[in-house]
């Protein structure tokens, strides 16, 4: 099993950053790709960005340029660096990890910007 807690959710204002972080524990050995999914009220889940064991990372268009993605080696820790922010990233963000035959989630934290 692995567990999922995200941080750094809040409120911020438009144009602003926020960090989030992904902390994982448990069997993290074989873990394939984490990353970040988010859901605004009445839509679906939707991928952010990931980043597989290799480093590779992968962005929605939507973010691209104005998010980071990144882990410590170890998988323990996954970062969201969010810059740029507009009132359509207001959703509430979820980790993910990812290995052949599992896929876990994490609890979500909001972010709301105001413009």
């Amino acid at each position: 099993q692995v567990q999922l807690v995200e941080s750094g959710g809040g409120l911020v204002q438009a144009g602003g950053s926020r960090r989030l972080s992904c902390a994982a524990s448990g069997s993290l050995f074989n873990i394939n790709i984490m990353g970040w999914y988010r859901q605004a009220p009445g839509k679906q889940r939707e991928l952010v960005a990931t980043i597989t064991s290799g480093g590779t990372t992968n962005y929605a268009d939507s973010v691209k340029g104005r998010f980071t993605i990144s882990r410590d080696n170890g998988w323990n820790t996954v970062s969201l660096q969010m810059n740029s922010l507009k009132p359509e990233d207001t959703a509430v963000y979820y980790c993910n990890a990812w290995r052949v035959g599992h896929n876990y989630w994490g609890q979500g934290t909001q972010v709301t910007v105001s413009s």
